[in-house]
């Protein structure tokens, strides 16, 4: 039972510290820092304004293109320092026809479809910009990302800035537009301290940008190339850095089914990257980074999952040896966690009937980070 008991407090704390503690910490690192003055702004080079290349990988993307192409067109940057460029992968609708129609988009196409990752690696090398920005067909972007992003780069240490995703929908309460909840607004706050202290931990995929000669060909098998970009930046020397006034607005999932799928692919892409980032687990090679990266994802995306498994049993058998009713310590603690899952089920079952109580269907995403 002594063991037990030691599981089952170190299990509690990394879970805490997993979802909250981490931020908690780096609420007060950040807080310390500002006291000092340690770590302020990047202010030099104000006049730094390079060409950039707008990137867009698409597949069958007909119904999005024009949209996509005249918000790119009407972003807030001298129209002849922005190049975008399409590379169509497999689309057999038309898709690379009408870009062709649009003056000064260059289009790259290949009849055989091969995946978003193999479209990435061939259009990459026709970039002739310093600063390359990827997007998606369909998304709209804020319109002074480009300034946004570009900024940042007036740092030489930054390789690597993301912009923020933002969830358009008719609805703001609907049942699969996660972006407006509180796990969302977090996550932003999370990202934000974590660029403050040093670096992001990853890039958001609709809206992010690289110095050019930074690229690193992706495996044609990755999951969240987004991640491994922006990563593998960052182990070269470079800061990942975040800014939440460029963004990228798309439409919420279809359904809550929808968005369940992409969270699976999410947390299967993170164990991917996990294994082949395995280098920036290294304390002593990558100091700060390693332990944002520990801390922000590696926990979330391995031994935490496991161990809330194993608390639940824990728990029990720890709370029932003092009387499962009795409401000692242990007892309220195995019924708090009961509680808990309850209202996560309660918020599941309440949106795949597109009835949403916000304050249930927004902790239910708990599940999702």
């Amino acid at each position: 039972m002594e063991f037990l008991a030691y599981f089952f407090w170190i299990a509690l704390f990394l879970i805490f510290y997993s979802y909250l503690g981490y931020g908690i910490l780096l609420f007060g690192i950040i807080k310390l820092r500002r006291l000092f003055g340690v770590g302020k702004p990047f202010s030099g080079n104000e006049d730094y304004q390079p060409n950039v290349t707008l990137f867009v990988t698409a597949y069958n993307e007909k119904d999005f293109v024009d949209r996509k192409v005249r918000n790119s067109k009407s972003l807030e940057y001298p129209e002849d320092k922005v190049t975008q460029i399409w590379v169509t992968d497999g689309s057999n609708d038309g898709t690379p026809n009408l870009l062709r129609k649009y003056p000064g988009v260059q289009v790259y196409h290949s009849e055989e479809r091969t995946g978003k990752i193999t479209a990435m690696n061939r259009g990459v090398v026709f970039v002739k910009t310093p600063i390359v920005i990827f997007s998606d067909a369909n998304t709209d972007l804020g319109k002074n990302s480009i300034r946004e992003i570009v900024k940042l780069f007036r740092n030489p240490k930054v390789g690597c800035v993301s912009g923020e995703k933002r969830i358009y929908s008719k609805d703001a309460d609907s049942a699969a537009g996660a972006g407006e909840g509180l796990y969302w607004k977090y996550e932003s706050q999370l990202k934000k301290w974590d660029a403050e202290l040093y670096s992001a931990v990853g890039a958001a995929g609709e809206l992010f940008a690289i110095r050019t000669e930074l690229w690193h060909e992706v495996e044609k098998d990755t999951l969240l190339d987004d991640f491994m970009i922006s990563l593998r930046v960052a182990m070269k020397g470079y800061t990942i850095q975040y800014n939440p006034e460029a963004y990228a607005i798309e439409s919420a999932s279809a359904d809550v089914k929808e968005e369940l799928k992409r969270k699976i692919r999410i947390s299967a892409g993170g164990i991917q990257s996990i294994l082949r980032l395995k280098p920036l687990l290294n304390f002593f090679k990558y100091g700060t980074l390693s332990f944002q990266y520990i801390s922000h994802r590696v926990l979330r995306w391995t031994l935490t999952p496991l161990l809330l498994l194993l608390i639940i049993p824990t728990n029990f058998v720890l709370a029932d040896s003092e009387g499962l009713f009795d409401f000692g310590l242990y007892s309220l603690l195995f019924w708090g966690q009961v509680t808990f899952y309850v209202a996560a089920l309660v918020g599941w079952f309440l949106e795949n009937r597109l009835i949403r109580f916000k304050l249930l269907c927004d902790h239910k995403y708990f599940f999702y980070i």
